[in-house]
């Protein structure tokens, strides 16, 4: 079952569904600000605490959650208390995020892209694909009425050396500084203990953004993906 606080139906339109406190922002805190600034309800779903790690702690981590949800602005966040570094797509887990689902009703899903190198990230992705399914199942005893987001989206967090092939590249110039604040929120993974010589691991995330603004003619981007074909029924929004 869901924890007591996910059972207060909160509609959303967009749900961002991260493995640990921090992807989401790495990921796409620059859509998820586009988002609210151009109205839409927004949700963040961690699936796990993200700890241990080598300077954090559950307090801090908790603590660095609230800071950048802050900065975000989301209409919603919560944890479903799946367990860091051993996460798995199990069918307990799958209920659980298929009761989120129906609960918050979005129309979009964000979940990491599929091929990682790490084992939590790959996990998340097969959980919201096999919970998608789930939440529009009738004869269960999960909470919520049958429901089936539009799409899933899928952005890139991955620890792997790899040449990302997005399918499109979002203009996030105007939020990039946002973005940046957010993700400076979470001091224990990516300041503490990390080199402080150029290229800094937040030097590193400025050139990634710089590049995929280049390639789209903008500023700032991030890159998105998604396993199904994704409709227009205009070009007139293309950059």
């Amino acid at each position: 079952m869901v924890p007591d606080q996910m059972k207060t139906p909160t509609p959303l339109d967009v749900l961002v569904i991260a493995p640990h406190p921090d992807d989401a922002e790495l990921g796409m805190a620059g859509a998820i600000l586009k988002f609210k600034a151009e109205g839409k309800k927004v949700g963040i779903l961690d699936l796990t605490s993200g700890e241990p790690t080598p300077h954090g702690s559950l307090e801090k981590r908790a603590a660095e959650t609230a800071a950048a949800t802050e900065i975000l602005g989301v209409d919603w966040r919560d944890n479903l208390g799946l367990p860091n570094r051993s996460l798995e797509a199990t069918l307990a887990a799958r209920e659980k995020l298929a009761s989120v689902i129906r609960l918050l009703r979005p129309n979009w899903l964000f979940a990491p892209y599929w091929d990682d190198a790490h084992p939590d990230h790959i996990a998340a992705t097969q959980l919201v694909d096999a919970a998608r399914f789930w939440s529009k199942l009738s004869k269960t005893d999960m909470p919520g009425e049958p429901f089936h987001p539009q799409r899933i989206y899928n952005y890139y967090c991955v620890h792997l050396k790899m040449a990302p092939q997005p399918a499109f590249v979002l203009d996030i110039s105007e939020y990039w500084e946002q973005k940046l604040a957010s993700i400076g929120c979470y001091h224990s993974q990516f300041i503490e203990g990390r080199p402080t010589e150029y290229p800094t691991f937040l030097d590193k995330l400025h050139d990634e953004a710089s590049y995929w603004g280049k390639v789209i003619g903008t500023r700032y981007g991030e890159p998105f993906t998604s396993r199904e074909p994704i409709g227009m029924t205009s070009m007139s929004t293309l950059v």
